[in-house]
């Protein structure tokens, strides 16, 4: 991890809103290049437009995004040449379903200028690894959910680049073993291989062994950003992840819960 020099990404006094209610409020954050950063919080609470923002694919009202050192949206340069070292995969990502697993990765491949032999050999080990080799010539359109999550998770990792922006990876009926590997590969990329990846989650569990840097967003704002250690001592709890963030966003829910349990014992 590069805990020096410039950031691999900077967000900058971002504030976006749709209406007249923010869901992010003048929020600030460093990544350095060589970290997984996990985005952690409630429902509707900006996880999934803090990672649009960072992806270009949303205009923010106010701030903006930098990408190693380059600004996002700001010219088409610059843009351009964020997009070609950076990946961006939504939760719910645009598929052709009538094109089949392998056409479609050779197809995102090419679009990053991986090399053809390079390219092929990596689909090749990408439908073995997440147990789609029965199903990689087949149309799209016949996979079920899972396995098209799968196949957008390959589309990620075949383009190769060091900057990879997923939102909830490893939620959509991922299997499994597709949620092992994928979360072996990801540790193996910022570890082995320098990469950088912010991802995002609802299940704490699945991430507290990969993340480097936890943030916690809460009604907009970063309410903690650290490591797992660090957010343990600043709440005073030495329990799992999911402990640790019931004292930090989750104590109306905690209430909530004892009041419904209490109508079951009066």
């Amino acid at each position: 991890m590069n805990q020096n020099g410039q950031p691999m990404i900077e967000v900058v006094n971002l504030t976006q809103h749709y209406g007249v209610q923010p869901v992010l409020r003048g929020l600030n954050l460093q990544i350095q290049q060589g970290e997984l950063v996990v985005v952690l919080g409630p429902n509707g609470m900006g996880k999934s437009t803090l990672l649009g923002a960072m992806g270009g694919v949303l205009s923010p009202q106010k701030g903006h995004v930098v990408i190693k050192g380059l600004q996002r949206r700001r010219s088409v340069d610059e843009e351009l040449a964020i997009r070609r070292m950076t990946v961006y995969l939504p939760d719910r990502p645009w598929l052709p379903a009538n094109r089949t697993g392998r056409e479609f990765l050779l197809a995102v491949g090419r679009l990053y200028d991986v090399p053809e032999d390079r390219l092929f050999d990596h689909v090749k080990r990408l439908l073995e690894l997440f147990e789609l080799v029965d199903h990689g010539d087949q149309p799209i359109r016949s996979y079920s959910n899972g396995q098209q999550k799968k196949i957008a998770i390959s589309s990620a990792l075949v383009t190769d680049v060091p900057l990879l922006l997923l939102d909830e990876p490893f939620s959509g009926g991922l299997d499994p073993s597709g949620i092992l590997a994928l979360k072996h590969v990801l540790r193996w990329l910022v570890k082995d291989a320098g990469f950088t990846v912010v991802l995002t989650s609802p299940v704490p569990e699945l991430v507290e062994t990969i993340a480097d840097r936890i943030v916690i967003l809460h009604k907009g704002e970063v309410r903690a950003f650290d490591t797992l250690e660090g957010l343990r001592r600043l709440t005073d709890c030495r329990g799992p992840l999911g402990e640790v963030l019931e004292r930090l966003i989750f104590p109306e829910t905690m209430r909530h819960l004892e009041h419904y349990m209490q109508g079951y014992t009066e």
